[in-house]
């Protein structure tokens, strides 16, 4: 459905964040990336999504193809409208002055179809907590609430895929439990995900397949219950490593790169 292939971004024309990233994204699936802060896995999202260039970046090499067709250099709006790549981003960007129902009505200006009221009444079903606040105004939300929010602005835009960006950053355990279980519900609807998170643990465990990501290339790749049996992804993302502990001293970045690469 969606092919990155041989991928490389810089910012500001001289810092590089992904060198040569290729994967694929299968329809109804939840695919998975994680990966350590700043390994480029947000870059990845806004080089599909069309925002790069909000950022400063450029896609110096390689194409990203939808169902076949390069999608690489179109405003993140035609994105969005032609082939219904939609992007969460991980500051849960709402508009706080407005109400959560004010905010559902915004997200779907673009659209031109009578059933925005319905879609919003759906968004009130996979999210029953926003429906009992929906004349509430969003800044006076919890975190919890603000990302659900931003998936349900995301879902008035009627999207064939949904990028998440760390959907759990912030959140209580049991908000990100409800949160995964929703995510699960979107996708048994139809909806393809491409999920970034650092809950490695939590993603894996809903996920089809997944990469992991390091200082811009992929190091590993597999089905998420091979990533999640994986050893070295237990010892440096699960914290369950059968090795004995590691000092920091040992240069553990290091030693990881040289393994995996």
């Amino acid at each position: 459905m969606l092919a990155v292939e041989n991928l490389r971004v810089v910012y500001h024309d001289v810092i590089s964040v992904l060198n040569g990233v290729s994967i694929e994204v299968k329809e109804r699936e939840i695919l998975i990336i994680i990966g350590a802060n700043g390994a480029g896995k947000t870059t990845l999202l806004r080089a599909v999504s069309g925002m790069i260039d909000f950022y400063d970046g450029d896609i110096i090499e390689g194409d990203i193809k939808m169902e076949g067709n390069s999608i690489k250099g179109l405003d993140a709006t035609d994105i969005m409208k032609r082939y219904g790549v939609t992007y969460v981003m991980e500051d849960r960007p709402v508009f706080w002055y407005l109400t959560i129902e004010e905010n559902l009505k915004a997200a779907s200006f673009s659209r031109w179809d009578k059933r925005v009221k319905a879609d919003m009444e759906e968004v009130f079903d996979y999210f029953p907590v926003l429906g009992a606040l929906r004349n509430k105004k969003a800044g006076y939300a919890s975190g919890g609430e603000q990302q659900m929010l931003a998936i349900g602005m995301a879902l008035m835009t009627k999207p064939r895929i949904l990028l998440l960006d760390e959907p759990s950053l912030g959140l209580a355990p049991l908000v990100t439990e409800e949160l995964f279980d929703i995510i699960k519900r979107l996708n048994a609807s139809g909806i393809t995900i491409v999920l970034v998170e650092q809950n490695a643990h939590a993603s894996l465990n809903i996920g089809t397949r997944g990469y992991v990501f390091e200082t811009g290339r992929i190091v590993l790749d597999g089905a998420a219950q091979e990533l999640l049996e994986n050893e070295d992804v237990r010892e440096f993302y699960l914290g369950s490593g059968e090795k004995e502990r590691k000092s920091y001293k040992d240069a553990k970045r290091y030693k990881r790169r040289k393994r995996w690469l």
